[in-house]
């Protein structure tokens, strides 16, 4: 990997080149090979590298490449772009990086709820197929790292989120070695009414659907509170735990929140059974159901957890969200 400090840059190439139209693969041929390069286009003319000798070796065969598709191509080397600081160029490079490492960083995230719901008390993952992903998400990193040429921000947290991932993936046995997956114990709704219920804080996806489900057929009276993992074991009389560990209701099995909170009060609504299979999807992740509008709903969720002012806050707007799903499956 080519890694370039900011006080050691040695110019920028600039590569230009024109070919055939059709057929349209080899231009795509070119496209694909800058990019997987690391190169980005540049004022609509050109494609842009920072100057190495790797870099300009590509670049000579990327011309006679070019040439032999019957086009043309050049490639030049500057000491500085003379409308442009090396800083606003770097800039640049780093932000496509940014964007780049935003899929890895998704795969990042349903690995940490995967390995949550384990420490909740769920035994649906194997240690060999989580380790499988990580590798895989691994690997993608490691191709945007070689490209992350000014050691982007955003590459410097992933690899840390990644290290952390490993080290908690080996002790991912000894978490199922103490496993017992409880059994389901009926509820009445008549023994839960007005309480306040209390879940993790900054919500999400199985949060969201289950303080709905909660406030529209369990206890409408209901308000919500939101506390650390560790203050379960010592809730007030009226308080319920949901979605924590410890809690009255959690993660069993290969069972979400939502799903969990379904069989314990006996909930028989076809409605339900079809969020839930959502529900399940975006928070168990273990293709279980295929549920074409799970990822629309996801990233409705995500926009209300990044703009809301308060976890209260995103989770009304959260089951307003499911409110309206609701709705739509009458």
């Amino acid at each position: 990997m080519l890694q370039t400090k900011h006080s050691e840059i040695h110019g920028w190439l600039l590569f230009f080149y024109s070919v055939p139209s059709k057929p349209v693969s080899n231009r795509m041929k070119i496209w694909r090979r800058l990019t997987q390069a690391g190169a980005l286009p540049f004022k609509g003319a050109a494609y842009i590298l920072p100057h190495s000798e790797e870099h300009y070796e590509f670049c000579q065969w990327l011309v006679s490449e070019a040439v032999g598709m019957g086009g043309e191509a050049a490639f030049v080397h500057v000491e500085k772009i003379e409308t442009m600081h090396d800083m606003e160029l770097i800039d640049l490079f780093n932000r496509q990086r940014e964007r780049d490492y935003q899929d890895i960083e998704k795969g990042f995230e349903g690995l940490e709820r995967k390995i949550q719901s384990i420490k909740k008390g769920s035994s649906i993952h194997s240690n060999k197929k989580l380790s499988e992903q990580l590798y895989k998400l691994s690997k993608e990193f490691e191709a945007i790292r070689r490209i992350d040429f000014f050691s982007s921000k955003a590459g410097a947290v992933l690899k840390k989120r990644m290290e952390t991932l490993q080290a908690e993936l080996k002790g991912i046995d000894r978490i199922y070695a103490g496993i017992r997956i409880p059994a389901i114990v009926p509820k009445r709704i008549k023994d839960y009414q007005g309480k306040t219920w209390v879940t993790r804080k900054r919500p999400f996806v199985d949060r969201m659907a289950s303080a709905w489900l909660i406030r529209k057929f369990i206890d409408p009276a209901a308000s919500f509170e939101f506390i650390d993992e560790k203050e379960t074991a010592h809730l007030a009389k009226n308080m319920v735990a949901f979605d924590v560990m410890g809690g009255e209701f959690t993660h069993i099995g290969d069972m979400c929140t939502f799903e969990v909170f379904i069989k314990s009060f006996n909930l028989v609504d076809r409605r339900i059974k079809k969020i839930a299979a959502i529900v399940h999807e975006l928070d168990i992740k273990d293709d279980k159901f295929k549920t074409p509008e799970a990822k629309g709903i996801e990233e409705i969720l995500a926009g209300i957890r990044k703009t809301s002012k308060s976890d209260s806050d995103a989770l009304e707007r959260g089951m307003g969200i499911f409110e309206m799903l609701y709705e739509s499956k009458a």
